[in-house]
């Protein structure tokens, strides 16, 4: 079964390619959350990026390839471990060219593993293509059946608060925590995740995340609401049962005949329904439930006197 994380990869690599200054601000996130320098023949470098969604594989050489980098090819591997898929190596043979794209992303050689800043980030389309970016590389986001939660994981500090900088500054309240050797970028607000779906460009996973929320809250109300009843229910046959055995220890001494016909009816209908709730009984005795209630509530006294004394 396909995970949520795979469908919004899926859709928001299939987006239309946009504005070249946004092309580059994606695969500048893109490269620097997830891809690897390699090194050639006279240490010329190289860049290597896998994935295990084909469409990301597929975005990613689209975007090298309009970026003017040469020398792009995809390598395919199937792992041999039982139920494991597919993965995808996006590879740029070493060459000039790929220093002077370094350069034009704003990612020198050092760049790659500790992120340093870039100059594409001053316009807010901007902004949103590198964290798409850098979310195809390296997010993830739960389902929204299960708890809210959208994260980016990387290895790098540096990096992780320019993501958590990025994403203040449109406006989402991320949190920055470690876990073990990495670092986590993360909102856990289910109106903040679908509003970063639908700014990505998820507009067919912002839907289907706000359908399953909308269900799942009333899947809640309606627990929460079979629970108080379920209580109630409870409350009511615990207290019934009482009755019934006081209004029986009661009746063993002969006390029903001595009491006054209001009290004895009560106390004849009671045990002759057992189960019922106190509207039950009112509208079988012709009084209200508040009436039902002292009439019970004067045997339950009358009971515990007789048992005293």
């Amino acid at each position: 079964m396909p995970s949520f994380s795979g469908d919004v990869k899926n859709e928001l690599a299939r987006l239309p390619l946009s504005k070249e200054c946004c092309e580059r601000a994606e695969l500048a996130g893109l490269l620097r959350m997830g891809a690897s320098l390699t090194l050639g023949a006279n240490r010329s470098l190289g860049l290597a990026f896998s994935t295990e969604h084909a469409a990301v594989a597929r975005r990613t050489l689209v975007l090298l390839r309009e970026a003017g980098a040469m020398g792009t090819e995809v390598v395919v591997r199937r792992s041999r471990r039982l139920g494991k898929m597919k993965s995808y190596t996006v590879r740029v043979v070493p060459g000039a060219t790929v220093g002077v794209l370094l350069s034009e992303l704003g990612l020198s050689p050092e760049a790659i593993s500790s992120g340093g800043k870039t100059t594409l980030l001053r316009r807010k389309c901007c902004r949103v293509s590198y964290l798409r970016g850098a979310f195809l590389a390296g997010g993830s986001v739960s389902r929204p059946e299960a708890s809210c939660h959208l994260e980016y994981v990387t290895t790098n500090y540096q990096f992780a608060e320019l993501l958590q900088a990025l994403l203040h500054r449109l406006g989402f309240s991320a949190g920055l925590t470690g876990r073990k050797e990495d670092y986590v970028v993360y909102l856990k607000e289910g109106d903040a995740i679908l509003d970063f779906l639908a700014m990505a460009g998820a507009e067919e996973a912002a839907t289907a995340f706000e359908a399953a929320r909308n269900i799942k809250e009333v899947r809640n109300q309606v627990n929460r609401l079979v629970n108080c009843e379920t209580a109630n229910l409870s409350k009511t046959a615990a207290a019934a049962a009482r009755q019934v055995a006081a209004i029986r220890s009661f009746a063993a001494s002969g006390g029903l005949a001595k009491l006054a016909p209001g009290l004895r009816a009560a106390a004849e209908a009671r045990l002759a329904h057992p189960e019922a709730s106190l509207s039950e009984l009112g509208a079988e005795l012709g009084v209200g439930r508040s009436g039902v209630n002292h009439r019970l509530r004067r045997l339950m006294e009358l009971a515990a006197e007789q048992a005293e004394g």
